[in-house]
This record gives structure tokens, sequence and C-alpha cells, in this order.
């Protein structure tokens, strides 16, 4: 864990300058936080930080008057100064020689102290994850595994607004390749007659997510005792909530959002990582990469990319659509240049030719787009030939539907996700 060990810690107001000038200083394997301008000085003292870099509010007296070596003050340090050659040996100078860090925290170190410290807290406790498929999940219920073994039981609520073929990946990767004890709960039919009639989609999202929690609780009641919850809470999510201490348990988090009120102590193994320190864990620890390397998703799953109701047949249209984007964008080599691809099935129809009969089918909306954060995102550029493929594909293989059409939009104006 983090309590012990000596620690950079990055001072901003808020800005996304902190996340960045820290994860330039885990690239030097030194582990690095970011705490907010006005921490008390107590707060540096015991966490045994070994220096300071300024990216906001450089005169802050509980900083420059702790004795500890600082980088910044009179000028803050940025993001870009790291890029150029001066700003590298500045960077590197003060890690290691004015701070005297040493280059010991590496995928390797974090999972070993993960497993050791996990163990010592659990003891012969009985720990439950609600384990979702994405990334952060994932990885977290692996980990876990490994320091406990069956003391772990993991929840997978498969709730019908999956990929195709998902939720049996699911199940086939962490039964038979991690012999992790799984409990699949197939409750499609039951989340899919809550969203019968329902447009808006922030009453898609809250069905779900109250539904979630419902089909979770029934499923842990059955299980008798449990003292631990783990969840694949990020350090973007913690830093969003406030950099304090807190553990509130979010609705954007891969449990669907959990009541506070349930009974179990949080096992959060992730809270200092980023999202692509995740991935390195994952792969460290042999997770797959169709798992460990995924595009996001999120939560309510495909109810938010059929717009308006929600039925059986236009998951079907949506999935065969998307898979075939998918295909087609991996064929190509893409897929690790975009940040997150998809496809979208509109609540139109559109007049068009096929063979010699007319048809009044769907369209499918193609969305890709690169990011660093998600905060922001360009479309990605694609080659139009590749375009063309999945185009033909498409059309010709994915009955109800007769256009295709490349949503081009940034963020801002537009969003990622349609709904």
């Amino acid at each position: 864990m983090a309590q012990d060990r000596r620690r950079i810690v990055v001072v901003d107001s808020g800005g996304r300058y902190g996340q960045l000038i820290a994860r330039l200083v885990r690239e030097r394997q030194v582990y690095c936080e970011v705490w907010p301008v006005g921490a008390p000085a107590a707060r540096y003292r015991e966490a045994n930080v070994a220096g300071i870099i300024l990216c906001a509010a450089p005169g802050d007296p509980a900083v420059l008057e702790l004795g500890i070596p600082v980088l910044g003050p009179g000028q803050q340090f940025r993001p870009e100064a790291a890029d150029t050659e001066q700003g590298r040996t500045l960077l590197g100078d003060f890690l290691f020689n004015l701070a005297g860090c040493e280059a010991t925290w590496t995928t390797e170190s974090f999972i070993a102290d993960q497993v050791e410290a996990i163990r010592r807290r659990v003891g012969g406790g009985k720990v439950l994850c609600a384990l979702s498929g994405g990334v952060d999940s994932s990885v977290a219920a692996v980990l876990v595994h490994r320091a406990i073994g069956e003391q772990l039981t993991c929840i997978f609520v498969d709730h019908g607004l999956l990929r195709k073929g998902e939720a049996e990946q699911v199940v086939r990767t962490f039964r038979d390749r991690f012999h992790i004890r799984l409990v699949h709960v197939d409750a499609s039919e039951r989340f899919l007659s809550k969203l019968r009639g329902v447009t808006d989609p922030e009453r898609k999202r809250k069905i779900i997510g109250n539904e979630f929690i419902r089909v979770f609780e029934d499923e842990a009641r059955k299980l008798g005792q449990i003292d631990f919850l783990v969840q694949g809470t990020v350090y973007t999510d913690v830093l969003e909530s406030g950099t304090g201490a807190s553990q509130v348990i979010k609705s954007h988090h891969n449990v669907g959002g959990l009541p506070e009120d349930m009974q179990f102590q949080l096992i959060e193994p992730f809270r200092e990582l980023f999202k692509d320190e995740v991935r390195a864990v994952g792969r460290a620890l042999g997770v797959p990469e169709e798992i460990v390397g995924r595009h996001p998703f999120p939560g309510p799953g495909l109810a938010i990319r059929v717009l308006g109701e929600v039925t059986p047949e236009k998951l079907d249209i949506l999935r065969e659509a998307d898979q075939i984007y998918i295909e087609e964008i991996r064929r190509a080599g893409l897929y690790d240049k975009i940040w997150q691809a998809f496809a979208v099935l509109p609540d139109v129809r559109s007049v068009g030719v096929q063979g010699d009969e007319r048809t009044y089918a769907y369209p499918i909306v193609l969305r890709a787009v690169t990011s660093a954060d998600g905060l922001t995102a360009d479309f990605y550029r694609f080659p139009w030939e590749v375009l063309e493929r999945i185009t033909s594909r498409i059309v010709r293989e994915v009955a109800h539907v007769n256009r295709v059409v490349y949503d081009m939009t940034p963020k801002p104006p537009g969003t990622i996700e349609w709904e």
C-alpha cells in the first residue's frame, strides 16, 4: 500500500495539469499523488513526502515552509515542459537527486504490495466482487483472487444489454481460465421488462442502476455473511470525487451504484492507479487482451445506444452491426489507436433499395473517437476504404438495416455517447 511509501506530491487547484504531471512522474517509476492547494502541513509529514511539484499557487506557505524539496516556486511546472530535453532533465534531477527518490514503483512491485496488503486485511473473511466484465472490475477480481483464492466470490449480473458473446466470454474467462468462484445471473428478461416502453435516456439509466442493485442484493444475501466488497475504483474517480479520504460508492463505478448502507468494508486496490496502469497490472496478471485492452463501455450497456425504446429485436440488430464494426477495425489494425468505437441504432427509419425491392429500414450510426481521458474527444479519421468495407458488410449482413452514417462531431459540442 502507499501509506509507507515515499512519494512525490503534485499541488494542484483542480485542473488537468496535476494529473498529467503525476503521470509523467509515475513513468519514471516514482510514486506520485495529486493533492489540492491548502492541504495541512501535518498531512505532508505523515505521508512521507519526498518532494513537491507545484503546478498551482506557488506561494502556498503550507508547502514552502515544510523543508521538503520543491519544484516550481515562482514558476509553475507544466506538463509541456517535460516534453523538452531541458524539461526531462529538470524533472529527473529533481526526482532522483534533490528529492532522493528511487525508481522502484513498478507494476510487479505494486502487485506484490497489494497481494500482501489484501491478505493481511482480509484474514479469514469473505469477499464479494461485482464483476461487470470491464477492465477495472476484471483486473481487480484477478488480483484479489491471487491474494485470497476461494475466499472471493464474484457476481456477474447479465442485464441483457451486453455486446454479442460478451456474457459467455466473461464466464469462460473467469471460471475456466482463472478458476474464480463466479455466480452468473441471467437477469436479461427482468431488465428488459422494466425498460419496456421507456424512451427517456435518464429514466433508462435509473431503471438499470436500481434494478442492478436489487439483483445484486438478492444474490449477495444467498451467500451469507460477506465482510468485504471489491470495487474497481481508479485514481481518476478519486480525484473527481475530491482528493480527501472519502470512500463514497458512486453510480459510475463497476457495481452500478450500490447503497451506502450495505455492510461491507471496501477493498479498492486501484485507488492509486490511472486507467493505463490498471491495464498494465492486468497484462502482468495474464488477463486476456480482449478484456484488458477493451474500449470503455457504459454501465447501462446497449440500452443507451439503442435510441428510444429498448426491444430484443433492436438489440439484436445493434449487436450484429457493432460486431462487424469492431471486427473490421481490428482487422485494419486500428483498434488500439481509437479511444472508443461503437455503433448506435437511432429510433428512425429511412427508405432504401436492396436487390429489386424498396425497403424501409434502420440506419446505423458509427462513432469512433480519440481522447486522452474522455473529457474532450475528436472523431477518428478512418481511411475511406475501411469505412466502405464496414458499410458494405453491415448493409449486406444485418437484417433491417439499409443505411450507415459516420458521426464526425467532436466533444464538445457533442458527447461521446449519444444518450
